[in-house]
């Protein structure tokens, strides 16, 4: 922390660009986002209740998703209330103590989520080929080890990358062309040797991104080839039916988060980097648990069960 201070001792705040500088496109943005946000903090909270509540959600697949969702309103929490600040006043800073906190919250729930995930894929590997043993092959005592696990790895790797990033020398534009306190515009405005930090940086992207994928993958053949075996088609369908949920999830998020970070930089895809962003940490979160829950016949009949 000593060494985040020296250097960065004439930057107390970033101010963030955000979308635009339109005031009706801000209001229209700021109704949007409120929309957007209240959808997500109903929608998670509505799951994770359902969860507790009902009996018959009280299986390790629903474990995993009603931790998802408690990542999900948290993750979506670190960023929209500052985004709805940022619509409607004129103030657009953030300090630079706000700035670290941010950072350090969205990378240890976005890294978590990575860890989740492939926790998830594993889960439906053992649902799909041990069906009759699924409850034995995963008792809540491992689910909650790899919950636990997936939060310790999120939050190691985020404090790491945090006081890496805010060690660099920040000693011009304290202007951040985004909605938040992301990883590439700040080492943009970071000025001095950047070698060893882009290793570090390298290692964090294999250990948070990379290798949760290459474990997806590896469950997600191991399935295929599972399904494959079984001869009648409705059986197949059923078997692939218990992880599509899972299948669109798992794309939609990590596919997000890899154009972000692995597409060739350039100036003219600031605005598009900006709407992918704004999908992996503000849409994401709301269309979770609509994914886990309108297709689900359990969480249907739970729901309805709730109302009554």
């Amino acid at each position: 922390m000593m060494a985040m201070e020296r250097n960065n001792h004439t930057v107390t705040e970033f101010i963030l660009v955000g979308f635009t500088r339109d005031p009706v496109i801000q209001l229209v943005l700021f109704v949007g986002f409120l929309g957007v946000y209240s959808v997500t903090v109903g929608g998670n909270i509505t799951l994770i209740v359902l969860i507790c509540n009902d009996s018959r959600l009280h299986t390790p697949m629903y474990f995993f998703i009603g931790n998802l969702s408690f990542l999900d309103l948290w993750y979506s929490s670190v960023y929209t209330p500052k985004i709805l600040v940022t619509c409607i006043s004129e103030d657009k800073s953030i300090s630079f103590g706000g700035c670290v906190a941010q950072f350090f919250f969205s990378g240890g729930l976005a890294y978590s989520e990575c860890y989740l995930l492939a926790a998830m894929a594993y889960d439906r590997y053992m649902a799909i080929s041990k069906p009759l043993l699924y409850s034995q092959a995963m008792p809540i005592r491992l689910c909650a080890l790899l919950v636990a696990a997936s939060y310790l790895g999120g939050f190691i790797n985020s404090s790491v990358i945090t006081k890496r990033t805010f060690a660099l020398n920040f000693c011009g534009d304290n202007v951040i062309d985004d909605f938040f306190c992301d990883l590439l515009p700040l080492v943009k405005l970071a000025c001095g040797r950047k070698d060893g930090y882009q290793i570090v940086l390298y290692i964090l992207l294999a250990l948070n991104v990379i290798t949760p994928t290459v474990l997806i993958l590896a469950s997600y053949l191991f399935i295929i080839a599972t399904i494959l075996k079984i001869r009648s088609t409705q059986g197949r369908l059923k078997a692939f039916s218990t992880c599509s949920s899972h299948l669109i999830s798992v794309t939609l998020y990590y596919g997000s988060i890899l154009y972000i970070y692995c597409h060739p930089r350039s100036s003219d895809s600031m605005e598009r980097d900006k709407i992918v962003s704004t999908f992996y940490t503000v849409v994401f979160p709301m269309l979770n648990p609509m994914i886990y829950s309108l297709r689900n016949k359990d969480v249907k009949e739970a729901l309805n069960k709730l109302f009554k």
